[in-house]
């Protein structure tokens, strides 16, 4: 792609995302959510591979859908009350309508369905964006909506994180079991988001750098499914030593950065008497940590059959950066020690 065409479509996404972050007004909210939408689709259709545009297709289609169903939402608000403002939204039907809009943008359970499809399509550096970035601006909306549907919420969150880690157990393509670890992640960032809204931003950040650590390996592995991932060892021998735990960090096992999050999560649920619902996130846990253990057995346990079908792979020197893998990776692994720092500082 043209550097400059890249550089448009970039700034783009960067804008459509402040613009939703700026705004107090729904339809500016709306308009920002359209920037970044209409923005990352060249990205998504660059190739002209029929599988990246029945994924952008795909992807275009359901986030008009959802923007749809927003602006119906917030005239419909505008209508019964009288109201713009993001956070004056005090009457049930638009609030719900929103909510359902927004857990279609980002992919939560029961809406979930288009994610996986879309992410096997793309490239994994566009898949990153669409994992990463492209979920900033509905989750600030979401974020301000969040006292009006407690039910709702707790609903759309446990349903997300036992299908994330139902859905990924039976997959062998690594974009898709992302997509799966992304909507089970979600799931518990939205579990505990009307309790403490510290703690959603902090699983957030935590989620950004390992989705972007684990999407970083594959890059350079140049990985798209478990076969191609146990030839990896030939490759890079040290960074497939360290890829599980990049994974076993995902999965959220101590004394890794992903225990953190989960682990303050389930305090917090338990505190709010919710035991039940903590007991159910944490057995949807296992089911995601099952294809992380998958994932790092094929990894560095197992020697992939050199046979005509699965050929060892030429090995060609990356040209891929390796500070941001060098600096997500220290993160991913290294962080669990600095809870208590974090806990203070979430506190104020």
């Amino acid at each position: 792609m043209n550097p400059y065409i890249l550089a448009i479509l970039l700034f783009g996404l960067g804008l459509g995302t402040t613009i939703t972050f700026a705004s107090s007004h729904w339809l500016l909210a709306w308009m920002g959510l359209e920037m970044n939408t209409l923005a990352i689709i060249p990205l998504m259709a660059q190739h002209h591979h029929p599988r990246a545009v029945e994924a952008t297709t795909k992807y275009f289609l359901t986030q008009a859908a959802a923007a749809a169903t927003l602006l119906f939402a917030s005239v419909t608000n505008a209508w019964l009350t009288g109201q713009w403002e993001i956070q004056q939204i005090t009457h049930p039907l638009p609030s719900t309508m929103i909510t359902l809009a927004l857990a279609l943008k980002i992919g939560l359970a029961p809406l979930h369905a288009w994610l996986p499809e879309v992410l096997q399509g793309l490239d994994l550096t566009t898949g990153l964006i669409l994992s990463t970035w492209q979920k900033l601006a509905p989750f600030a909306l979401i974020l301000q909506l969040q006292p009006s549907n407690s039910t709702l919420l707790i609903i759309l969150g446990l349903t997300s994180a036992l299908i994330g880690g139902w859905g990924g157990l039976n997959q062998t393509q690594l974009r898709k079991i992302l997509a799966y670890s992304s909507i089970a992640h979600l799931g518990w960032m939205i579990l505990v988001l009307q309790f403490s809204p510290s703690i959603t931003l902090l699983t957030l950040l935590t989620y950004f750098i390992m989705t972007f650590s684990t999407f970083l390996v594959f890059k350079l592995n140049k990985s798209t499914n478990i076969n191609t991932l146990a030839m990896s060892w030939t490759k890079a021998p040290a960074l497939t030593a360290l890829t599980p735990l990049i994974l076993l960090s995902l999965g959220g096992l101590p004394p890794l950065t992903g225990f953190m999050p989960k682990w303050l999560i389930l305090q917090e649920l338990t505190k709010q008497g919710l035991a039940p619902t903590a007991t159910l996130a944490a057995l949807s846990a296992l089911l995601s940590l099952y294809f992380y253990l998958r994932l790092s057995y094929a990894m560095t346990l197992t020697i992939s059959p050199n046979n005509l079908t699965g050929s060892t792979p030429w090995r060609l020197p990356s040209t891929q950066l390796t500070y941001p893998l060098a600096t997500t990776t220290a993160m991913t692994i290294g962080l669990l020690p600095l809870t208590p720092a974090i806990s203070a500082l979430l506190t104020f």
